[in-house]
């Protein structure tokens, strides 16, 4: 079971709500949810807010290449995943990244959540623009995509 979707910050807002409705069911023993928010520090610079943008085919496609890869990579083939990304601008504490898993054990949906998110940073077509105090913006470095991804 997999939900993925690109939220448009000016539209709506990522609801732990909705991933608890998607993931919950009796035949699960183990739920882990990781938000990721918008923090008020990066390099020693404050941080006032992020613009968040993306290549939405890509990140999506990228989501389900990642839930797909987990039966062989991590043998873990019953499992529930809502994996929900910002995009646009989001203000200090917002959720940009929402993963919920649910698996049989706690040491499935451990592992899971923690793949999940590491592969994500490296994989999905996501940029980040930080916004500071002194009114500057900056693109943060990002991770090459690589061309057999394309």
């Amino acid at each position: 079971m997999l939900h993925t979707k690109i939220v448009d910050s000016e539209k709506e807002k990522i609801l732990t709500s909705n991933a608890e409705k998607f993931i919950k069911d009796s035949k699960f023993g183990a739920s882990i949810y990781f938000l990721g928010t918008v923090r008020n520090i990066n390099d020693n610079r404050t941080v006032i807010g992020i613009t968040y943008d993306s290549h939405d085919k890509m990140v999506i496609k990228s989501f389900e290449e990642i839930y797909n890869e987990v039966d062989q990579k991590l043998n873990i083939k019953d499992k529930a995943v809502f994996i929900e990304h910002a995009k646009g601008h989001l203000k200090l504490g917002e959720i940009s990244i929402i993963i919920a898993v649910a698996c049989k054990h706690r040491d499935q949906a451990y592992l899971l959540s923690r793949y999940i998110i590491e592969e994500i940073k490296k994989r999905s077509p996501i940029w980040k623009k930080e916004h500071y105090e002194n009114e500057d913006s900056e693109w943060l470095k990002g991770n090459p995509i690589s061309n057999e991804k394309i």
